[in-house]
């Protein structure tokens, strides 16, 4: 009996003699097996990995607007704002500590301009997130400005910009020292905070 509904790999076998199959030199018919085989591959995935088809604001409202910041506002009026926001940067330098101690076993020297290298090659998730112009580059200071942050929008329209520093921005401080002792932050605006920018600006000393 034939299977009405073959798979991809199934059809090519079932369609292609077996000297056409030995050819697989031709250029076409290689990339004809390509594409069955990621297709096949894709067919196979773990649902968890699929394509949400969200945009980059829809993950950020997903992910912090519609649970996380609720939850977090409902734990500071139960704790006390300044107990609870001081408990966040702890929290918050902890994590920042570690993903710079982490950053620095990844490169071949723990540099600034290996810190800063995101700038120029940066992931999808910081091009889409972030928008900001390097006003300062030289051997010992780096500087970024930057106009508009995905996490700032976020948290400022639940009106949680002073949970979202402690708990997203004030580990960039903590986060440049683990990287490198020499590593320095200086930042007097940001974002979340409600100014017209975030000027990071790190300092390589000594």
């Amino acid at each position: 009996m034939i299977d009405p509904n073959p798979t991809r790999r199934e059809f090519l076998r079932g369609i292609l003699p077996g000297s056409t199959l030995a050819c697989l030199s031709c250029t076409n018919l290689c990339g004809l097996f390509r594409s069955a085989y990621a297709q096949d591959q894709q067919s196979l995935q773990h649902k968890f990995l699929a394509d949400s088809n969200m945009s980059y604001a829809e993950v950020f409202d997903f992910a912090f607007a519609h649970y996380f910041i609720p939850t977090l506002q409902s734990l500071q009026a139960q704790t006390g704002e300044q107990e609870f926001l001081d408990s966040l940067k702890r929290a918050s330098a902890e994590s920042g500590r570690s993903v710079g101690a982490n950053q620095a076993q990844s490169v071949a020297a723990n540099d600034l301009a290996a810190f800063t290298a995101w700038t120029a090659d940066p992931s999808p998730l910081w091009r889409h997130a972030l928008t900001w112009e390097v006003v300062e580059d030289t051997e010992t200071a780096f500087q970024i400005e930057v106009s508009e942050c995905l996490w700032a929008r976020t948290f400022r329209e639940a009106g949680a910009g002073d949970i979202g520093y402690a708990a997203i921005c004030h580990g960039d401080f903590a986060w440049a020292e683990a990287y490198n002792p020499r590593l320095r932050l200086e930042r007097s605006k940001t974002l979340m905070q409600g100014h017209d920018c975030c000027n990071h600006r790190w300092l390589w000393e000594g």
